[in-house]
């Protein structure tokens, strides 16, 4: 948990100080499409899949959403999803959650992951 504080902190001073120029909400839908779209869906009553339905994921509290089988890891965090949270756990899921059973590598670019939090905000309203 330690380490994982210090790595959002670190991501949203980077986070912000280029937010605001990198946004880009199209970019951010060609990332979600090409890297997140395989196992999770984001309309309101969408199904889960391989991974839970991300509709309203700003906001909520890791492990809770409905219909979906998460790890012990992901409910014991129980940290709240908002730019921060997703920044570090996208970027390198694993480390920042040890023991999770996700399997994705995570996002190293930061414009990308800029992007698809900007995406998935506008589009999980």
């Amino acid at each position: 948990m330690k380490n994982w504080i210090g790595v959002a902190s670190v991501l949203v001073v980077g986070l912000a100080a280029s937010a605001a120029s990198a946004q880009d909400v199209a970019k951010g839908e060609r990332v979600f499409n090409t890297q997140c779209k395989a196992c999770h869906t984001l309309q309101r009553g969408g199904a889960t899949t391989t991974g839970p339905n991300l509709y309203r994921i700003m906001g909520r509290r890791s492990g809770t959403g409905q219909g979906y089988g998460y790890s012990e890891v992901m409910r014991r965090f129980a940290i709240e999803w908002n730019d921060a949270t997703l920044a570090a756990y996208l970027r390198d899921p694993k480390a920042d959650m040890p023991g999770t059973k996700k399997v994705f590598a995570g996002i190293k670019q930061r414009d990308q992951l800029v992007d698809v939090i900007a995406y998935l905000k506008e589009a999980t309203k």
